[in-house]
């Protein structure tokens, strides 16, 4: 995605952008010493705790750990791709995004498919209001005409060629990369959508990408979904993402469901705030796409198998990315209810009563688990361990780890660690001098170039330090000053954003963010480190390299 936009550009809308003024346009910021502060717009808070530093242009959330710079902010916050922030960060500078050679045919073929997507959107909404059985339909599932338009629900007549004589100007070619025409056995092109009730599938800034379509009867394939094409990935989308943004703005939980028809009812009810998956389970990027836009997250899926099968891969799909932050819950629909039939027939009020009996995360997973093993003997407990083990070593070093260690303890009636059964230990005092990362003169280095990258003009040949590859860090040193060797003014900012996408993105922004005493004086501490490598290149013949146990940034 990044190579569409020039390098030099991104760097360039990233030097320019004032981090204070940006989040400033959120959050009233208050001058803080030499810092901005103000209550995180990342979770409540009653007491500030968010600070935004003009110097370092990069924010800090010391109550949710929420970190990052410019572009960090408006992908979290806006729930944006990369390329969308940039884009929106150059129309602040009133600056006209440019495209690298090559890309702009790409680019003019996708707008024509976003064009020829919403030509078909319009069609179907004409047909709905063309037949009536179509509109009968709707009207016996409780659907009312302002949700319809709401969510541009329209009709797919039958026929074979439906497509290709509505739409003239297209090529069969353009409409079946759109997911319009599927391809039989014989290689003969016909309507994918035929005699259904349709849903537009819209992205972040709602646009039409795909479709979803219902039969009016009884088919076999009730629901059928556009199959991937450039424009649209069912592991990366959610239905009604888009609306529930628009009616609500800040999104302060979402409820994801198995269906269409689910998202719409509810919608229709009092619930606004509903997405659900396209036909497939939920993926980690959906996790990672939903967590950015709320940390509170209610799964309401059917109460048969598969409705369990759904949220309990959900959950496995949470365990890796789960922060103390964030409140996880999971409801199952009484057998032979959906979402759907439940609040159409009970009304929203006993919804909403049925959603506050929602089970936790940790609840859940035990209640599952526990469904799997006979908990009235020995065997059966130590399965539970097997299981339960390598699950909740998924989860990041987090106090909500260490709770459900401590709660598999107490099932089990042992002590159980992430690679173990361990005798009890006591409580180990956390050293005053542990917190940010582990000091280094490489990391060090790494810290005060993010801050001032003039400082690589004081650095030692790149031919120099090589000789000290090995030496944790070192590579990432040495890119870092290659860099700036082909662009020395570069911010410290603009050099990080260099590095996102990679593993050394997430270190690097804990170095920026990491205050060791030598920050007083930079240059004078740059010089220093440069003369101890120079140490250490001088040693190498003679007693190797230093080692340094530390772990790798």
């Amino acid at each position: 995605m990044a190579g569409k936009i020039p390098q030099t550009f991104i760097d360039q809308v990233v030097q320019q952008t004032d981090i204070v003024d940006l989040i400033n346009g959120y959050v009233e910021l208050k001058p803080k010493g030499r810092e901005y502060g103000a209550c995180c717009p990342f979770h409540h808070e009653k007491s500030p705790s968010f600070t935004v530093s003009p110097d370092k242009q990069f924010y800090h959330c010391f109550g949710c750990g929420a970190h990052g710079t410019a572009i960090s902010f408006l992908i979290e916050h806006e729930g944006l791709e990369f390329i969308e922030a940039i884009e929106q960060l150059a129309a602040r500078l009133s600056l006209e995004v440019p495209r690298e050679q090559g890309h702009v045919e790409t680019v003019n073929k996708s707008a024509q498919s976003y064009e020829l997507l919403e030509q078909v959107n319009q069609f179907y909404q004409k047909q709905l209001r063309q037949h009536p059985a179509a509109i009968e339909y709707l009207k016996k599932r409780g659907i009312n005409g302002e949700i319809a338009a709401a969510f541009d629900i329209g009709y797919a007549p039958e026929g074979f060629d439906t497509s290709t004589k509505a739409f003239p100007k297209a090529t069969p070619a353009e409409l079946e990369e759109i997911g319009l025409l599927s391809k039989n056995d014989r290689n003969h092109l016909y309507d994918r959508f035929r005699d259904r009730i349709m849903f537009p599938i819209r992205d972040l800034r709602g646009r039409v990408i795909a479709f979803g379509g219902r039969t009016l009867g009884d088919a076999k394939a009730k629901y059928i979904n556009s199959p991937e094409t450039p424009l649209f990935h069912k592991s990366d989308n959610l239905y009604g993402l888009y609306e529930a943004r628009k009616a609500l703005g800040k999104l302060s939980r979402l409820i994801i469901v198995e269906g269409y028809m689910d998202v719409v009812a509810l919608n229709q009810l009092g619930f606004p705030e509903c997405v659900a998956t396209l036909g497939t389970a939920t993926t980690s990027q959906h996790i990672q796409r939903l967590l950015r836009y709320t940390p509170n997250l209610l799964f309401c899926f059917d109460g048969d198998r598969a409705g369990q099968d759904a949220a309990w891969k959900a959950l496995q799909q949470i365990l890796p990315v789960y922060a103390d932050n964030i409140d996880i819950r999971f409801a199952f629909m009484p057998q032979g209810e959906d979402p759907d039939s439940f609040i159409r027939e009970r009304g929203a009020d006993a919804f909403a009563a049925f959603l506050k009996e929602a089970s936790s995360l940790s609840g859940y997973f035990f209640q599952k688990l526990g469904q799997e093993v006979d908990s009235n003997n020995t065997e059966g407990l130590a399965k539970l361990a097997s299981l339960a083990k390598p699950l909740i070593a998924k989860i990041p070093k987090t106090v909500f780890r260490d709770l459900m260690t401590k709660e598999l303890n107490q099932r089990v009636g042992t002590v159980v660690s992430n690679t173990g059964i361990m005798r009890e230990q006591p409580p180990v005092k956390a050293r005053s001098n542990d917190r940010g990362p582990r000091y280094t003169k490489t990391r060090l280095a790494i810290a005060l170039l993010l801050r001032d990258p003039s400082l690589a003009s004081k650095a030692l040949d790149i031919e120099q330090l090589s000789q000290l590859l090995g030496t944790p860090g070192i590579d990432l040193l040495i890119e870092m000053l290659e860099i700036l060797e082909q662009q020395a003014d570069l911010s410290g900012v603009s050099l990080l954003e260099r590095f996102r996408g990679r593993p050394a993105y997430e270190h690097l922004i804990k170095l920026l963010d990491w205050d060791p005493p030598d920050m007083t004086n930079r240059e004078v501490s740059f010089v220093d480190t440069m003369r101890q490598f120079e140490k250490d290149i001088k040693r190498a013949p003679f007693d190797a390299f230093i080692q340094d146990n530390t772990p790798e940034i």
